[in-house]
């Protein structure tokens, strides 16, 4: 038994460790991975006093049941819908909402329900977790079988060993308000292959709904809907691609990139979705339907400054975890005598309010 240690009893749907990827290394065509919903994850850390790039856990539908080996830990869940029960050793249980912290100790069980709303939630672990780094992230990329635990989703017996053996106990926090919805419509910037698309084309993809598949994956969102006509063919000399590239291959049906996208790709691409929106593309499930808007790379720009300002600021906006029961604090402040009567003053007792 690891003293600093998780024990994976059920290891979910695809549980993998995450972070905010492999940045740097796309010239050696390795992607960059990460977390497909990075405001969650960055969202979780701070509940429980991480950096917002420490690495946690991404679970993907059906979520893990993880028991507690070391003395105590903290932890949060984030994702639209998404809980933890906890299950202690004493043999009583609770549950806890999303964006809020709880500390567990040795032999304390929980179980992870995945976001109802969205594709993803997370599992902040304050410390983090005491894996080696593969160039600098300890994101996993499971189809090259690298980074987080041994290049693979989790599996029953796994130990994830931690940074910390035990926490201090202190008052908990909940960041309330951060909403994680997934959201409908997405903002994109236009190109860079936009002049390979007839003006019908892009007519179509600006204002016609597409719905995502079920070949949906970390890699890329397949999308159905009206038929994107190609102007100057479907091939191009291949060239490098960003985070949320739209590319159309020959069926004209287009395809968005996400975290394990490749590298390069030879499909033109009609759009790159703006950078501020990408988390919430992160979220979307197959059968939701997304409808796409043009901004300038100036809006696109200043999305981006807005939401890094608001991330910048979480901390700040943290709530104290009120104790289960009568809120003795506000008890206390409450107005809950409005005047004085005497007992034996019958007029007084009779006319007070």
């Amino acid at each position: 038994m690891s003293p600093h240690a998780f024990r994976v009893i059920q290891p979910g749907l695809h549980t993998t460790v995450q972070d905010l990827g492999r940045v740097g290394s796309q010239r050696l065509g390795i992607p960059v991975s990460g977390a497909l919903d990075s405001l969650a994850l960055r969202a979780a850390n701070v509940v429980v006093g991480n950096a917002q790039n420490t690495a946690g856990l991404e679970i993907a539908v059906l979520g893990p049941v993880l028991e507690v080996e070391t003395s105590s830990v903290r932890v949060a869940v984030a994702g639209d819908g998404a809980r933890l029960t906890v299950q202690h050793t004493d043999g009583s249980s609770r549950e806890v909402a999303a964006l809020e912290s709880i500390r567990l100790i040795q032999g304390d069980r929980l179980r992870v329900t995945a976001s109802t709303g969205g594709s993803v939630a997370y599992l902040a672990i304050e410390g983090g977790l005491a894996l080696p780094p593969f160039l600098g992230s300890l994101a996993t990329y499971v189809r090259g079988g690298f980074g987080g635990l041994e290049g693979r989703a989790l599996a029953a017996g796994d130990a994830l060993t931690l940074v910390r053996g035990e926490v201090d106990s202190r008052q908990e926090l909940r960041l309330p308000g951060f909403d994680l919805a997934p959201v409908s419509e997405i903002r994109v910037i236009l190109g860079p292959q936009d002049d390979y698309f007839s003006a019908t084309a892009i007519r179509d993809f600006l204002s016609m709904p597409y719905t995502v598949t079920q070949d949906a994956d970390r890699m890329g969102l397949r999308l159905e809907g009206a038929k994107l006509e190609h102007a100057k063919g479907y091939n191009i000399v291949s060239d490098g691609i960003a985070p949320g590239s739209i590319q159309v291959p020959g069926s004209g049906q287009p395809i968005v990139l996400l975290s394990d996208r490749q590298t390069t790709g030879g499909y033109p691409k009609i759009a790159t979705v703006a950078s501020a929106d990408l988390a919430a593309l992160g979220r979307v499930r197959p059968g939701m339907v997304l409808r796409f808007r043009s901004v300038t790379v100036a809006d696109a720009q200043a999305a981006r400054r807005s939401l890094e300002a608001r991330m910048a600021n979480l901390a700040g906006a943290l709530v104290a975890v009120r104790p289960e029961g009568p809120d003795l604090e506000r008890l206390y402040d409450a107005n809950l005598v409005s005047g004085v009567a005497h007992a034996h003053d019958q007029d007084t007792w009779r006319h007070h309010p």
